[in-house]
């Protein structure tokens, strides 16, 4: 697919500088522009590639004044990293609506209801009793189990697997490898130090504009369900145990874990490899640092680091006192050598 500067300026309300009718096909980075591609500059620090680079459209802040002349065409906008996102949003729904119909070898039951306008890929197997909603893209590979209900205009990546009962909403995402509605990891122990299977029996609830990446894990409700709140973005490697709850626009980066029972505010930001303990309540608005471990409950508009993790300050005071335990310790045997000297001329 191409577009012409003047496309592109007419989305994001932009203006021109330089050839309306210039075309790209694909975009760059800045330090790697080709012919026929559009970049951006956002940070100051990469001013000097703009110069030198050779895409074609280069998105640019209003107030950006080049220091001298540019051979790409630039679109000015409010804020070309917003800009380019939007772009990229533009580009992947273009892509997605070349993608309709329905191809074979694959199975629908003949109980399912589809809406209009649908992808559906080879090999991909829809269940019994399953409602989707219309310009629903499911790709190769895909299972989705008997009574999934799915809204309009969510993307099923190729193998992700919806286990039975899981209600999605609209505009959700669900990567390759995901695994939605899996069994939680509910076992009671035995006398003789076996360990008997408690059958998981509730479901997952994914609201509007819910994002899930690839090889993450959504647990099933053991009773009642594990709910994703509208807007949460997951990362790649997250796993979210039975009977949790997100709430509205939490994000989450790659190998976090939550055990179950535990409910996340709103509006919550979780680096990589944070772990929590199981049936915590997090506020909204929390910030946990990366490879922080929660075992207690957080309040609400806090930011927390460390295992077990702590305000931030004192996480920060706690370290800063680590790094300077070895010279600490010198001085200690220091003066304790210089104590036995004072001893001995008593």
């Amino acid at each position: 697919m191409e577009f012409s500067a003047s496309d592109i300026a007419a989305l994001l309300k932009g203006e021109i500088d330089g050839d309306k009718n210039v075309k790209v096909s694909n975009v760059s980075k800045i330090e790697e522009g080709e012919k026929g591609t559009l970049a951006f500059l956002a940070n100051p620090k990469y001013e000097n590639f703009i110069y030198e680079s050779k895409a074609s459209i280069i998105l640019v802040n209003k107030s950006f004044v080049p220091r001298k002349k540019i051979n790409a065409t630039l679109i000015k906008v409010e804020d070309a990293y917003k800009a380019f996102a939007r772009l990229l949003e533009y580009y992947v729904q273009a892509k997605n609506l070349i993608k309709t119909g329905i191809e074979q070898p694959s199975y629908i039951d003949q109980t399912a209801i589809v809406g209009e306008n649908i992808y559906l890929g080879a090999f991909a197997y829809i269940g019994k009793n399953v409602k989707i909603g219309n310009n629903v893209k499911i790709y190769p590979q895909v299972y989705i189990g008997d009574n999934v209900v799915i809204g309009d205009e969510s993307i099923f990546y190729s193998g992700c697997k919806i286990y039975s009962d899981t209600k999605i909403g609209n505009r959700c995402i669900i990567h390759s490898g995901a695994v939605i509605g899996s069994d939680g990891f509910g076992f009671a122990p035995q006398d003789d130090g076996s360990y008997k299977k408690i059958e998981q029996i509730g479901n997952v609830i994914l609201e509007d504009d819910v994002d899930i990446g690839a090889n993450t894990t959504i647990d099933c409700g053991t009773m009642g369900s594990t709910i994703i709140r509208k807007g949460v973005k997951l990362d790649n490697l997250i796993q979210i145990a039975h009977n949790c709850e997100i709430g509205d626009n939490t994000v989450m980066a790659g190998l976090v874990g939550l055990a179950g029972s535990t409910k996340v505010g709103k509006n919550c930001k979780f680096a990589g490899q944070v772990g929590l303990a199981g049936h915590l309540i997090i506020g909204d608005n929390v910030q946990i640092g990366a490879q922080s471990g929660v075992s207690k409950s957080v309040a609400g508009d806090q930011i927390v680091l460390g295992s077990p993790a702590i305000p931030v300050k004192d996480a920060l005071k706690m370290y800063t006192i680590l790094r300077n335990l070895p010279k600490l310790r010198d001085e200690v045997i220091q003066l304790q050598k210089e104590i036995k000297e004072l001893k001995k001329g008593e």
